[in-house]
């Protein structure tokens, strides 16, 4: 199993990646973390799960183990393939994701393209005992089918899941604003 590649990055075609490793390309699916930082011409360090179908080898890029042992667990998911899965960590960073399944919030992952609402429960009720909520990330980080939407409006415009997130978390917790004020100040916030 190819479990990590480290090479020269020589084509980004989101959500895929060319990596050079000692003269072979390697064709990778990656996640919006990992893809946010490959730089065609630089160097690159990526976590891979290698998926063996009868038709084909499918490889699998991550920024970091974390992302990569989550999507393993996604994939222990009946009706959870590789495409959702990989949907899934590239809209919401590992340790939001990890959070919103053990919060049970199903409004937040059946924001994910591809992930209904009984895909979402499906996830909860599989992986809910599997995980532990990350340290450093509130009960409320993403308290809201709302928060998901600023997400989801950011990363539509063009920023990165992680700017997305980091304007998401400089918007107060205090004031009740409706999505669209949400949506406006996390904007300001880039401005």
């Amino acid at each position: 199993m190819i479990a990590r590649l480290r090479g020269m990055v020589l084509a980004i075609t989101p959500p895929t990646a060319v990596v050079d490793v000692q003269g072979v390309g390697f064709r990778v699916a990656c996640s919006q973390a990992a893809l946010d930082a490959l730089v065609v011409g630089h160097p690159c360090d990526l976590h891979t799960r290698l998926i063996v179908r009868e038709d084909e080898l499918a490889l699998y890029g991550f920024a970091d183990e974390d992302e990569a042992a989550l999507f393993g667990l996604l994939l222990g998911v009946p009706g959870v393939g590789a495409r959702t899965a990989l949907a899934l960590l590239s809209r919401l960073a590992a340790p939001v994701l990890r959070q919103a399944i053990s919060a049970q919030q199903v409004e937040v992952l059946s924001r994910v393209p591809g992930v209904g609402k009984k895909t979402a429960e499906k996830i909860i009720f599989a992986l809910r005992d599997k995980l532990v909520a990350p340290e450093g990330v509130s009960a409320g980080a993403l308290s809201s089918a709302a928060d998901a939407e600023v997400i989801a409006a950011l990363t539509a415009l063009g920023y990165s899941l992680a700017e997305a997130q980091r304007a998401l978390a400089a918007l107060p917790r205090g004031e009740p604003l409706d999505l669209e004020e949400k949506i406006r100040r996390a904007l300001a916030y880039f401005g």
